[in-house]
């Protein structure tokens, strides 16, 4: 169950430009953190950022009682929080949203994602029990490439692909993606990142007969479905369609249930 909590900020390294991971002290928050989940977080007092902002939890040290938020310094709002500093407190309300499915069936699992869409994907990675674990992930260039040692620590193997193939494979990641699926015989596909490539992802697995999560990125305003700004289309029967907010139903939702446009 969520709860609005006052934790405490450990530590926060910039890991490239306008790229920052936090370290948060929170037991409660670390103890029932799951891989695809959420905090939502008030960036200050007063009126400077009214919204809280929605980070994804990238990963949870359940042992030690903390958790770590990467994100990017995009707006009034991040930017405040990427000036936070140790021993600031700050205004939590998680974990918050669904998660990945991580059940022991999914053997041979692989991470796809994009940009700030790499986060939660970590997470993943480390709480699986599957017997392979491959991660593929997209950046604009090098510059920009982050957490990589700690990919691959967590799979058994990591392909970056870069827009300018400056890092890696020059390219879309969703082509590393196509290249491997047929001789790895993916159960679970996750995904996260840029609609595009969530939707080629999800086209990729239900061609190749690959169960698949997307987790989908969408501004929200309270972070558990009363405002309804995080709308998103979902699939209502044989020709239907409805829509779901992503605070609420997901982040999480299995691919073949998005409306992809």
């Amino acid at each position: 169950m969520p709860k609005q909590l006052t934790n405490r900020v450990l530590q926060i390294d910039q890991l490239a430009e306008d790229i920052y991971r936090m370290k948060v002290e929170s037991e409660y928050i670390s103890s029932l953190a799951q891989p695809g989940q959420f905090v939502n977080i008030k960036c200050c007092e007063g009126n400077e950022a009214l919204l809280r902002r929605p980070i994804s939890i990238c990963s949870a040290d359940r042992k030690n009682g903390t958790y770590d938020l990467v994100f990017q310094n995009k707006g009034r709002g991040t930017e405040l929080l990427a000036k936070k500093k140790h021993g600031d407190k700050l205004d939590v309300l998680g974990p918050l949203g669904n998660s990945f499915d991580l059940d022991i069936k999914h053997g041979r699992i692989a991470v796809v994602g994009g940009g700030i869409g790499v986060f939660p994907l970590l997470f993943i990675l480390k709480e699986s029990r599957a017997v392979v674990k491959r991660a593929y992930l997209g950046f604009r260039s090098a510059e920009l490439v982050v957490l990589e040692k700690e990919f691959r620590e967590n799979s058994i193997s990591l392909e970056i692909a870069t827009d300018d193939g400056s890092c890696g494979t020059h390219g879309f990641v969703t082509d590393l993606l196509k290249n491997d699926i047929l001789s790895e015989h993916y159960d679970m596909i996750y995904t996260c990142g840029p609609m595009p490539m969530l939707k080629k992802t999800a086209q990729i697995a239900e061609e190749n007969g690959a169960a698949c999560q997307v987790s989908m990125e969408q501004r929200m305003g309270c972070g558990f479905g009363t405002c309804l700004v995080c709308a998103c289309k979902t699939r209502a029967g044989e020709s239907g369609w409805q829509y779901s907010h992503v605070c609420k139903d997901g982040p999480v939702f299995n691919s073949r249930d998005v409306v992809f446009e």
